[in-house]
């Protein structure tokens, strides 16, 4: 093993929920780990708040003003913040020319399900309409009228949450999102998951006890089936008319087989759902771009998925009008 693989494993580590640790420790360690001063490609951030749900606002030099990146951070329900994520976050907002939202949404136990949803759906809906109010006022002055595309993105615990918030919007709402975006998504905390079940464990981050624990801290096992917290259990009719989704994660993870089977009920749906599978990474690798090249690939590639279609002469000129402005 390289050094800096063991260096990206130790550091990843630390996203590890253990029953030993006490839960205010694993916080100030996630943040202590992966929260930095400097953030990439002269990307900006200012708080904001909706309500009073905090949020980082993330401004890459170079962004198209009708798309908007919301960010469902992990962190097995209990940790996770905005100083964790706003590296991460940067690069992707730089990577995909958007300007993204982090949200500071309550975590669990003390806020249990569905507290961190409820959040989320009101920075969505804030956001929506801010940037729909935006864009028409912009249209009154440069002749093109715009409306709101919104990339969601999310990871392991996050995951959970980004899909219920998707499951609960319709109309306008579910028309305006583009993409989505997951990373080593959690799916499913039914009992009868195989991976609570299973002694293989293959994983180099995350155990099924962890992920189990996690599930605790979040909701009553009541609720585990429940869709809006194990997206496994989704009906047909909640796929209907849903946007693209793109998963991305390492091939040896704990998580796998629920994303396959998440894809198939996707394309049974007549949705589409692709698998980016990253051969001997680990879960969460993308957050550890000091350590691993492959994980600035793999931002490279969400970049590339989202601005494929901003070659056009719109597109173009939108960005010029946005640098203008700035």
């Amino acid at each position: 093993m390289s050094s800096d693989r063991r260096a990206a494993l130790k550091k990843l580590k630390n996203m590890y929920l253990s029953p030993k640790i006490d839960l205010n420790d694993f916080r100030l360690r996630m943040d202590d780990v992966f929260s930095s001063v400097f953030l990439p490609n002269n990307v900006e951030y200012e708080e904001t708040s909706y309500r009073t749900i905090k949020c980082d606002c993330i401004s890459p030099v170079m962004f198209s003003s009708n798309r908007v990146l919301l960010y469902v951070h992990g962190g097995s329900f209990v940790a996770g913040s905005r100083a964790a994520y706003r590296p991460f976050v940067a690069a992707l907002a730089n990577a995909t020319a958007s300007k993204a939202y982090l949200p500071e949404f309550r975590l669990a136990p003390a806020h249990p399900f569905p507290a961190a949803l409820e959040d989320v759906q009101h920075v969505f809906q804030s956001v929506f309409v801010e940037t729909e109010t935006a864009l028409s006022l912009s249209a009154q002055g440069e002749g093109f009228a715009k409306t709101p595309e919104i990339i969601i993105m999310a990871d392991t615990s996050g995951a959970s949450i980004a899909l219920a918030l998707l499951f609960s919007l319709n109309g306008k709402y579910r028309e305006s999102i583009r993409q989505v975006v997951l990373f080593s998504p959690w799916l499913d905390f039914s009992e009868n998951n195989d991976m609570f079940t299973s002694k293989k464990v293959s994983d180099e981050i995350f155990t099924a006890e962890s992920v189990r624990l996690a599930s605790e801290h979040y909701t009553h096992a009541e609720n585990w089936s429940n869709p809006l917290v194990s997206p496994l259990k989704a009906t047909r009719d909640l796929l209907l008319d849903f946007p693209p989704v793109f998963i991305q994660m390492g091939e040896k993870e704990i998580f796998y087989d629920d994303a396959v089977m998440f894809q198939s009920m996707l394309r049974n749906a007549g949705r589409k759902c692709e698998l980016d599978i990253w051969k001997n990474m680990m879960p969460l690798f993308q957050m550890v771009d000091e350590e691993l090249s492959e994980a600035h690939l793999a931002v490279e590639k969400i970049g590339k998925l989202i601005t494929e279609k901003d070659h056009s002469h719109e597109s173009v000129r939108e960005i010029q009008l946005e640098l203008e402005r700035n």
